[in-house]
């Protein structure tokens, strides 16, 4: 009997070390939640999420998504991420009023599991040509079948309907939450989070083709947060961001060109434009907009250096506008400029240049207030008789005495005016001589 003891005790101490390590990672669920468009920094988040929940053993790996759409590079890294998972994931639209359009629709197709909160939507797939440029009938049709045959071999991996799947495509069509689960299309309703986690307990998914039970009773909810990066990244991927720190660059290189040595401006300009650049990356640019943009900057700025009576600064402005309107040319909501920042902006930075040339015409207007030039008109009188012609006499004017000529003599004591100046020699002209003044004098008595 006491043979037998250390055996028993050595298959109970096997027993829970496998039931506590099993217990582990069965427990632990990883969530990542985005809001916003598909971009650069979503396939960062998304794709990070998933590597860290399978190096991490995870049960599963839940997206949270509620998406407008975004950029097809960025969704297919999602869409590879999913297909290629070691772990299960599940894409959740959610909470209500949230929706999966557009590369939403590909990234939910393309889970393991796919689920929707009630009042939610999917769909509206179709492809846009990002930038602007309009497609002809031939493009056109190659990218939409491209579209297609890509959303249609997802949905046949996971066992869901390729023809509802292309009608996103080629019919943009849109379906609630009750239509996607008739029709096919998604696995689970859930109102939230924790029916979510209900539903999947004990649901069979296949991992690289093989069957694979969740385990979600219970389940600990770690949740991945953005990074500060990401955050501020995620930030600068908007259209109107994008557009202000554009300008801002713009302004602050005009500055340092204006005022070599000032180095603020510089700085802050060049640190503005490559924020700018990288949120570009994020958004259907249209560079025919950014080259307007920088032809009506150009325009504005020889406005202000070679004065054209307003040639220049229509053109300036007039190109401003254009390439403003062209800069972020898309259906896609969250990828076009708002006219609110777009407007204001236009006319702060094209009445800024406009100011700069009005003042500059106006200094070349005004009478010179230094130098020779700045002498000539002044009055003064005559202390020392001048001869006429090529005899000086001397003359007092701001405190100063000058040795002056004039065309006629002049007599001392005379009020004269400054009508020229060759180095120390003025040259003059009466304004009212001696005689005239006590002539006025006795009248005036």
């Amino acid at each position: 009997m006491s043979t037998c003891r250390p055996g028993l005790i050595t298959c109970l101490a096997i027993c829970l070390v496998l039931l506590f390590s099993s217990s582990g990672s069965a427990g632990e669920i990883h969530l990542l939640t985005f809001d916003g468009p598909i971009t650069p920094v979503a396939a960062e988040y998304l794709v990070q999420g998933i590597q860290t929940a399978e190096d991490e053993g995870a049960e599963a790996v839940i997206i949270q998504l509620d998406t407008p759409g975004g950029l097809d590079s960025s969704m297919r890294q999602i869409v590879k991420a999913e297909l290629n998972a070691l772990v299960p994931v599940v894409v959740f639209v959610a909470p209500a009023g949230s929706r999966s359009a557009s590369a939403g629709a590909f990234i939910t197709l393309a889970a393991h599991v796919a689920a929707m909160a009630p009042e939610t939507n999917i769909g509206s797939a179709s492809p846009v040509q990002m930038g602007g440029a309009s497609m002809d009938s031939t493009m056109s049709k190659k990218v939409t079948n491209d579209a297609a045959a890509y959303i249609a071999s997802i949905a046949s991996r996971k066992e869901r309907n390729p023809e509802m799947a292309r009608s996103f495509v080629e019919q943009a069509v849109n379906l609630t939450a009750a239509e996607a689960l008739e029709h096919s299309v998604i696995d689970i309703i859930a109102p939230n989070l924790p029916a979510l986690l209900d539903s999947l307990q004990g649901r069979t998914v296949h991992i690289q083709e093989k069957p694979r039970t969740l385990e979600t009773a219970g389940a600990r909810l770690i949740e991945h947060q953005l990074s500060p990066r990401q955050k501020f990244l995620k930030r600068l991927a908007d259209p109107n961001l994008a557009y202000i720190l554009m300008l801002l660059g713009i302004y602050g290189l005009f500055f340092e060109l204006s005022h070599p040595g000032a180095l603020a401006p510089g700085i802050l300009g060049s640190i503005s434009l490559l924020l700018a650049l990288f949120a570009f990356q994020a958004l259907p640019i249209d560079y025919t907009g950014v080259g307007l943009i920088l032809l009506g900057m150009i325009l504005l700025i020889l406005e202000v250096k070679v004065p054209s009576f307003g040639a220049l600064s229509i053109g300036g402005v007039i190109s401003l506008v254009l390439g403003s309107l062209m800069l972020f040319e898309s259906t896609e909501e969250w990828a076009r400029l708002s006219l609110g920042v777009m407007i204001p902006s236009v006319i702060v930075f094209a009445g800024f240049f406009l100011l700069c040339a009005w003042l500059v015409l106006r200094s070349q207007k005004r009478p010179a207030s230094s130098g020779a030039e700045a002498l000539i008109g002044e009055t003064g009188r005559v202390v020392q008789a001048i001869e006429g012609g090529t005899v000086p006499g001397k003359i007092v004017f701001h405190g100063e005495v000058w040795d002056a000529i004039a065309q006629e003599p002049i007599a001392e004591g005379s009020r004269i005016r400054v009508a020229g100046v060759e180095g120390r020699l003025a040259k003059v002209e009466l304004i009212v001589s001696p005689s005239s003044s006590n002539l006025s004098e006795r009248n005036s008595s």
